[in-house]
């Protein structure tokens, strides 16, 4: 069932009656599908509330699991509509399968669940005219088509790293690399060393899986009618250039809340959704007791897994570090600090 929300995200996603009330002449009807992870909502929630602000209907689209698992605070920032879709396992998300049958589930129960969702919103008000899809699922686009509606393929990674993975896509240079690698030049970026670029393609063993899913964006985004990218073009200026040559690219980024930017959008200053329980209060306060500019911030986002021995290593490297630092943990990956550090370190360290 759909529900309409006002940005930031509440908890309960609490119902806007007066818009709802409203007769809004919309300049289009976009409905916008993240890949179900933080760093991927985020960002593409962000544009979505840019598009409504220009007067765009915006639908955005998570799987089940993440609408009951999502966390956010209250706010009368944009309204947006909210929609689920089925990924095969909507009682614990990816935490029910392994990466490879969760993205073959997310494909198929995906697709079919899309497909009836974008039938249902063309009966019941302003039909969908755009389809903005995560690029790390480029199944959308497929069903888009059947519909007859334009799709856009939103890539939330840098134009740098795209042109890594799209020229490993194409193959047109072999990986894994060899050991003696020389420096590699790819078009619109400096010399490369193998060691600067991304893991999934310097150690193929890393994690095949994702390596699949980075490398994999790429397999229809020729068909795309935009490509939409999470940066700004006087950041990469040469390598934007370079794949604007053969797709219809557009910079929209930095996708982050109104607030830092320009403040087109009025207290808009909450990234949204939050699928981890933050105690924001007690960070705050162990900040604001530091000196400005003296804490070095760790995270290794929402999916990242590190061995015991990298852990270690990690959390050795700030020990030694002499600074302050809060490092953020994942409570699947709490047993793996070790043991005493959090105390040893409480001075000038804040373990959440």
């Amino acid at each position: 069932m759909g529900t309409q929300i006002s940005l930031t995200l509440p908890s309960n996603f609490r119902v806007d009656r007066e818009m709802e009330k409203r007769q809004i002449a919309y300049k289009g009807h976009c409905l916008v599908l993240p890949f179900p992870c933080q760093g991927h909502i985020n960002p593409m929630l962000q544009f979505a509330k840019l598009l409504a602000h220009k007067g765009v209907k915006v639908t955005l689209v998570t799987t089940r699991y993440i609408h009951k698992t999502m966390y956010g605070s209250a706010s009368s920032c944009i309204a947006l509509d909210l929609e689920t879709i089925s990924d095969g396992y909507d009682e614990a998300g990816t935490g029910e399968a392994s990466i490879d049958a969760y993205l073959e589930s997310f494909w198929k129960e995906g697709s079919k669940t899309l497909a009836e969702l974008l039938e249902k919103l063309s009966s019941s008000g302003p039909p969908v005219d755009c389809v903005i899809y995560d690029a790390f699922m480029p199944w959308p686009l497929d069903v888009a088509r059947k519909f007859g509606i334009a799709g856009a393929t939103f890539f939330t990674q840098s134009c740098a790293v795209s042109n890594i993975y799209y020229h490993v896509h194409k193959g047109l240079f072999k990986v894994p690399l060899a050991d003696d690698q020389s420096l590699i030049s790819l078009p619109g970026l400096p010399p490369l060393d193998p060691l600067d670029l991304p893991s999934f393609v310097y150690d193929l063993e890393y994690c095949p899986a994702f390596y699949r899913v980075v490398v994999g964006q790429f397999s229809n985004v020729d068909k795309a009618d935009w490509v939409l990218c999470n940066t700004f073009y006087e950041l990469e200026e040469q390598v934007v250039d370079w794949l604007a040559k053969f797709w219809p690219l557009r910079t929209v980024g930095p996708t982050i809340p109104s607030k830092y930017l320009d403040e087109r959008l009025e207290d808009d200053k909450e990234y949204g959704v939050n699928l981890f329980k933050s105690d924001n209060d007690a960070c705050i306060k162990w900040l604001n007791e530091r000196p400005k500019g003296s804490v070095a911030y760790v995270s290794f986002s929402s999916t990242a897994k590190l061995d015991d021995e990298q852990m270690e290593e990690l959390a050795w490297g700030l020990r030694r570090s002499k600074s302050n630092f809060s490092w953020v943990v994942r409570a699947s990956e709490a047993a793996k600090v070790p043991k005493g550090f959090i105390e040893e370190t409480s001075e000038k360290g804040l373990v959440v």
